[in-house]
């Protein structure tokens, strides 16, 4: 992480940064307090990697999960007190990685600073090592002291951030890690909140967001620490395709410093290892391997090869970086999405990472049970709705075979806002797309980016109307997104997901068309006949808008209280969930243009309170919030499976 003195309008004011993809994580000026809270010199330390920090004979961890000190801030007077240095006055524990929301009764709605507390040793034997801390998600805005030193900040959640601590972090005495953390609900900020000036509501949530799930806040992933040589692999980046029979994988990486020398790129996991020499130079290496006889990663056979960089000549690598890797291929041809050359249909959900207790945080033993549900219940593929997922989630999703629609956390964005507010958004998200696609852009299981969920010209549950120029506004705004992202990935198709169909200048501009339809619950609601009959109206629409262009059904169905039965079916009963779930499946499978079917959602999830949301829950799970089946699993189940043989 490198700090950047350059000077500003004020002359107290300074800029931190927080290595995130390509360095260019989101860094703001300091406020005044917050200037005169950080008078340590300047250091000038070199950037941290933001590879997953996995172990290789050059390379060590440290998880840093466990109970930390915790104390909320609602007056923001850390800084100026400065907590970093002092400690935390008032302390009480919280695991990391949790959200602080269930954990508290003074918390539950609490949204401003707080701040962690923690203290590490060092090994020994990292004596001499370069050192680095990375963080795996904070929400929403997190900055990071150490020893009372300030490293810098993060804004944005759900994707990782690192520092070089290199000389920071002592090896002979007890080291002081400190963090703030806010989720404050801005207007400017992705996702956002609606803007109550402008606004005018005839249902209220609360907490009010543009969103449908809880604004949950916190150290959601682990903090770790790890420990490489000083030359060290600081990005890898694999593409794969075949040649006949033999598989294809292209790898480019670099190297810190600038080094220079010999490298090898090692692909195991095979009937025998391949073995490649490389050179590097000034930084940057490249590779291709060619596989005999390769076993293509899919669904059916989601088979990984184990692939290292090594630097040097030497048996004893000056350093060796590994990841799984697949090699597959995905294309949209016509109206198909294909996977290795073959058309695939995508059976499977949206998911929240949501959990009672736990909030957002890490949860590996739900994660396994989630993934052993989605085989139970026939499907290959989910939808990361609406943020990126843990990196322990993709990891998981290649090994299992699941196909992925990465999604960031562009959810719900209104265009009735003023154009610095949209502006702002864009920066931040074109930011998070970046970071999102710098960490995932290595997984088999990732299919397809989502740009954006549900984006609407004026918020939902509002009288007003969309002022003139919104529709312009997000086609322009979209525009630019598009291209951002086919600039950073060639290889994957790219989408945007509509509700409604709409609006249709918008979703367009996907390779692929991704609808959220609501018929039978939101719209004429309590009737599935009519539901289908209107949702056929829309399949005709999106035809003869979109052309050839495949389509994805990315949410549909209604919610449903667990134990609440009906005959005939009503609406809130599993019946009715299971009946309207069953209808869309079959309209949507007598269309050959449609390639995939998530209902929503794989389970219940928190939400804000609302009169719409029993419990302060979307009921519309298949699975209960604790991962029970309601009667529409077992009917999905029934026909998934069906479909199959």
């Amino acid at each position: 992480m490198a700090d950047d003195p350059t000077p500003r309008a004020h002359p107290a004011l300074t800029r931190r940064q927080a290595v995130g993809a390509f360095g260019l994580v989101a860094a703001t000026a300091a406020t005044a307090t917050e200037a005169a809270a950080q008078t340590r010199p300047i250091v000038r330390r070199a950037e941290a990697s933001l590879l997953y920090p996995h172990e290789s004979p050059t390379r060590s961890t440290r998880d840093l999960s466990g109970l930390w000190r915790f104390q909320l801030d609602p007056g923001d007077r850390g800084e100026a007190d400065r907590w970093f240095e002092a400690g935390l006055p008032a302390p009480r524990h919280i695991p990391v990685p949790c959200s602080w929301n269930d954990l508290f009764d003074d918390a539950r709605d609490y949204f401003g600073t707080a701040w962690y507390e923690t203290e590490f040793q060092l090994d020994s034997g990292w004596r001499g090592r370069r050192i680095g801390l990375r963080f795996g998600s904070a929400v929403y805005r997190a900055r990071v002291w150490l020893n009372g030193d300030y490293l810098g900040e993060h804004v944005g959640g759900h994707l990782p951030f690192a520092f070089d601590v290199t000389g920071l972090a002592r090896d002979n005495a007890a080291n002081r890690l400190t963090v703030s953390v806010e989720n404050k609900l801005q207007l400017d900020r992705v996702p956002a909140t609606p803007d109550p000036k402008t606004a005018h509501f005839y249902l209220q949530d609360y907490p009010q967001t543009a969103y449908d799930f809880f604004p949950y806040c916190g150290l959601h992933r682990p903090a770790v620490l790890f420990a490489t040589p000083d030359i060290a692999v600081q990005d890898m980046t694999v593409t794969t395709g075949f040649a006949g029979a033999a598989g294809i994988v292209d790898v480019a990486f670099a190297v810190n410093a600038g080094w220079s020398g010999p490298g090898t790129l090692v692909l195991g996991d095979g009937p025998k290892p391949i073995t490649v020499p490389v050179q590097v130079r000034d930084g940057a290496g490249a590779g291709q391997i060619r596989v005999p006889a390769v076993r293509a990663w899919s669904p059916e056979d989601p088979h990984l090869y184990k692939l290292s960089v090594r630097l040097g000549a030497g048996e004893t690598p000056i350093d060796e970086y590994s990841l799984k890797v697949g090699v597959r291929t995905v294309e949209v041809r016509g109206s198909e999405i294909r996977l290795n050359g073959k058309p695939v249909f995508l059976t499977g959900f949206g998911k929240h990472e949501d959990f009672p207790m736990h909030g957002k945080g890490l949860d590996l033993p739900v994660l396994v049970r989630d993934f052993e549900l989605l085989k139970w219940i026939g499907a290959n593929s989910f939808r990361t709705s609406h943020y990126p997922y843990s990196e322990e989630a993709m990891m998981l999703a290649d090994e299992y075979g699941f196909l992925v629609i990465a999604e960031t956390p562009g959810v719900s964005l209104v265009f009735s806002d003023p154009p610095p507010i949209i502006e702002a958004r864009y920066r931040q998200l074109e930011t998070a797309l970046g970071e999102l696609v710098h960490r995932d852009k290595n997984h088999p299981c990732v299919i397809l980016w989502s740009l954006a969920n549900e984006p609407i010209p004026k918020p939902f549950h509002t009288t007003d109307e969309a002022p003139a120029g919104t529709v312009e506004a997000g086609t322009q705004f979209f525009k630019r997104l598009f291209a951002h992202a086919r600039s950073l990935d060639h290889t994957r198709p790219v989408a945007l997901v509509s509700v409604q169909n709409g609006p249709p200048e918008w979703v367009g501009q996907g390779d692929v068309i991704c609808t959220n339809s609501y018929n039978g619950w939101y719209a004429v609601s309590g009737q599935i006949d009519e539901g289908v009959a209107t949702l056929e109206r829309e399949i005709a629409a999106l035809r003869a808008r979109h052309g050839d262009k495949p389509v994805v059904f990315t949410e549909f169905g209604a919610d449903a209280v667990a134990g609440v039965h009906a005959h005939p079916s009503e609406m809130w009963s599993e019946e009715y969930q299971a009946d309207l779930i069953e209808a869309y499946w079959r309209a949507l499978r007598r269309h050959p243009f449609i390639v995939g079917a998530h209902p929503w959602a794989f389970a219940d999830f928190k939400t804000a309170q609302s009169i719409m949301r029993v419990g302060s829950l979307n009921q519309k799970g298949v699975f209960t919030r604790d991962r029970r089946p309601k009667l529409a699993a077992t009917r999905l189940r029934e026909l998934w499976r069906t479909s199959r043989t």
